[in-house]
């Protein structure tokens, strides 16, 4: 076992102590660990030195992160696994409501890469939400993490008898959680205020435990003990130049009931251990290892006396070996609380059954693909050993109430420019399982956007949308008719404008593989105006196009993609056609077709380095009379503009043709936390039937690459990408900030 060698000179130099006396031949041993979010931490650190000196634990007691630390350590982990546990935890995405892209329906991943925030709505009043996040992440690994003692109801029967508390929330009384489910019990016990929502239990809304007392050392003091061990990571109430953040505030206000109360406190402690974390917050979990090694330097004042105890006890720890957990046989399930929704589509959305077999991390795949959807606060669950070999499930949904909600973002790119997008959600409107979503966009181009779809899931979903988009940006005249005189060849200001309304169905083959067919009705409207147009067309505007067409489309999808923005692993394959029937304004129009596809593999290297490849390509069949429709590349985007798609290397609507082949790649290196350098290259044959010409064949015509930095954030990602060409020397500076919408 290894430890920091600064521990070890400590321990044979220092003699500080409390004054010795006699110990109690095998004296029994309990431990309380109070709360403090990140900087309970430091009880690892405090129980690998307890663990290194033999000293047996034979009661334990806890709150908030010491009911997770104590549980976790009654129910048979060393510290040294609990060390390793807690290293290898992404807490953003343990305290947070992060639920996985492959979890979310396709109309889902959508809503989550477009929105930066979700407020409640009803009466016509906003609310606030009653927290980040619902714990249920927090849940589901203590879940995985106790089930060797799921059987266990008396927690005084666990390996290590043990206690935690929480905080009844209308009487603001301590409440003791010395029975049930040691999962809950420990997920309620760590329910830190606005940061998780309340959770009832048994009638009665339970919040953290370090509201009410944060250092239960009563109780422990009621059992046959002889020592009582106390680690407190709590601090003295803060000066007013202390406090800076949030994190700060909820410390301060939770002190102030309990600093006080620590007085008598300590008198009933026989050694009371003080870890200094004195630099760290409640959510300071990045500097985890830092704060264990503070824990652990903190028991140096006590190794003489602790020594003492553990030669008298003569006591080691029983190797524990975890569970394994990759071959779960669900018999019964149980599922109680839905009311609005059916078995059928709870049982739909987790993707088990009965008398299936799976690992856990399927089964949590199945509890995140349920709470995707945001119809639910929570998915509680109990494991009890089934009559047949395996388990029945028991589990207790609990169904949002707010149907009605208001969601913001932010957003800038230089064809759309500032925009703010305000959108109204109104689920089960005409159906249990329907969305309508309206999206105002306000900025340099306003633009609207209307959703209706209905859910269905493996069944024929269906949608309405109807869109409003129009922009302005320098293009050359020659992109879209090489027809034009050869003078226009430059950049002039163009005007575009978009209406698109569109009807379809869709299915999903497997869980990531959808089908969808539908009709679409679009008019669109480009005209050019400058100047220089009036020794051509004796006016300064030009119309380029005026016309309403219809079309019908389907579309085969598949999508794997962890990440839509820095992508680390999963498949893409889109592919599909479109089918024009009809145009205005159009002399002598036929029907034509519009084929695409698009395919792309992520996949990592290193836990920092991913790389992502893929090509791409289309062609039109019959189209010979709007050059207007043809495909284009330039620039960066995350829209598709008509036919136009993004190409490093050169600006917006700069390559164009009815036919195109592009390969591109990205390597991405988080070089901290959401912290990215990427680099980015693409190559591409584009021009009038290449596919026929075999000019695809070729080596690429156009190349260009970008070097970028990357954030994410809460708004979305924020990017920088220079980016050049080497035919044209062309170089630019292509910007992001947010989510697109």
């Amino acid at each position: 076992m290894k430890y920091n060698p600064k521990f070890y000179i400590l321990f044979f130099c220092c003699f500080i102590g409390f004054a010795q006396n006699p110990v109690k031949k095998n004296p029994k041993v309990g431990l309380v660990l109070s709360g403090g979010g990140a900087k309970g931490l430091a009880h690892i650190g405090v129980l690998k030195a307890i663990d290194s000196l033999g000293v047996r634990i034979d009661y334990i007691g806890g709150t908030s992160m010491g009911a997770a630390v104590g549980g976790l350590y009654a129910s048979g982990y060393s510290a040294q696994q609990l060390d390793s546990i807690f290293r290898k935890i992404d807490f953003d995405v343990l305290l947070g409501d992060k639920v996985p892209r492959a979890s979310k329906t396709f109309q889902e991943r959508k809503n989550a890469e477009k929105y930066a925030a979700s407020l409640p709505f009803n009466n016509f009043k906003i609310q606030l939400p009653s927290s980040i996040s619902r714990g249920q992440n927090v849940f589901n690994l203590f879940t995985k993490l106790t089930m060797n003692v799921r059987e266990v109801s008396d927690f005084s029967k666990l390996p290590i008898p043990f206690y935690c508390m929480a905080t009844d929330m209308e009487t603001g009384a301590s409440v003791l959680l010395d029975h049930g489910n040691l999962a809950e019990a420990i997920a309620i016990s760590s329910t830190l205020p606005t940061l998780f929502q309340p959770i009832e239990y048994n009638g009665v809304l339970l919040m953290d435990g370090g509201i009410a007392n944060n250092y239960p050392v009563e109780l422990l003091s009621t059992k046959d003990l002889d020592y009582i061990i106390g680690v407190n990571v709590q601090e003295d109430l803060l000066s007013k130049d202390e406090i800076k953040s949030v994190s700060e505030i909820l410390t301060q206000i939770s002190n102030f009931r309990t600093v006080e109360a620590m007085k008598e406190k300590i008198q009933l402690t026989d050694l009371y251990i003080e870890p200094n974390v004195e630099g760290y917050s409640i959510i300071s979990f990045n500097k985890g290892s830092e704060i264990i090694e503070r824990g652990e330097m903190s028991v140096v004042p006590f190794l003489d006396e602790l020594s003492a105890i553990a030669k008298t006890q003569n006591f080691q720890k029983p190797a524990f070996k975890p569970p394994v957990l990759d071959s779960l046989k669900i018999n019964k399930v149980k599922i109680v609380g839905n009311e609005k929704y059916t078995n059928a589509y709870v049982f739909g959305k987790l993707r088990f059954r009965h008398n299936e077999t799976l690992s856990f991390e399927d089964f949590k795949n199945g509890v995140n693909n349920l709470l995707a959807t945001n119809n639910f606060k929570s998915f509680r669950y109990d494991f009890s050993l089934s009559e047949d070999e395996g388990y029945d499930l028991y589990g207790r949904i609990k169904e949002t109430t707010n149907t009605s909600f208001l969601k913001l973002g932010v957003h800038y790119d230089q064809i759309f420019q500032s925009s703010v997008l305000l959108n109204f959600t109104q689920k089960q409107l005409l159906l249990k399982n329907d969305v309508l979503s309206l999206d105002f966009i306000f900025g340099d181009n306003s633009r609207i956007n209307f959703d209706y779809y209905i859910d269905k899931g493996f069944y024929w979903s269906i949608g309405l949308n109807a869109k409003f988009t129009r922009f302005e940006y320098d293009i050359n005249p020659l992109f879209f008719d090489r027809s034009l005189p050869a003078e226009l060849n430059t950049e002039i200001p163009t005007t575009f404008s978009d209406f698109t309304g569109s009807f379809f169905v869709e299915t999903l083959i497997k869980r990531d593989f959808s089908f969808k067919i539908g009709a679409t009705f679009n008019r669109l409207n480009i005209y050019a105006t400058s100047p220089l147009l009036i020794s051509t067309f004796q006016n300064s505007r030009y119309k380029i196009i005026e016309s309403d067409f219809s079309n019908v489309n389907v579309l085969f999808k598949y999508d794997t993609i962890d990440n839509i923005f820095f992508p680390s692993s999963g498949f893409l394959f889109e592919g599909g056609m479109d089918l024009y029937l009809t145009a205005s304004n159009i002399d002598e129009f036929s029907q034509f077709s519009v084929l695409k596809a698009n395919i792309s593999k992520a996949f990592s290297v290193t836990t920092d380095l991913s790389f992502l490849i893929g090509t791409e390509g289309g062609f039109m069949v019959g189209n010979d009379k709007i050059p207007t429709l043809n495909f284009g590349l330039g620039g960066y985007t995350h829209h598709e503009i008509i036919n136009n798609g993004t190409f490093f290397g050169y600006d917006f609507f700069s390559l164009s043709g009815n036919s195109f082949v592009k390969a591109y790649f990205n390597a991405d290196y988080e070089f901290y936390k959401r912290h990215h350098i990427n680099i980015s290259g693409n190559f591409s044959n584009i021009g009038n039937d290449i596919f026929l010409n075999e000019e695809w064949l070729t080596l690429p015509s156009y190349s260009g690459y970008a070097l970028g930095y990357g954030l994410e954030t809460i708004f979305g990602p924020i990017e920088f990408k220079f980016h050049w060409s080497p035919e044209t020397d062309y170089t630019g500076v292509l910007v992001n900030l947010g989510y697109w919408f």
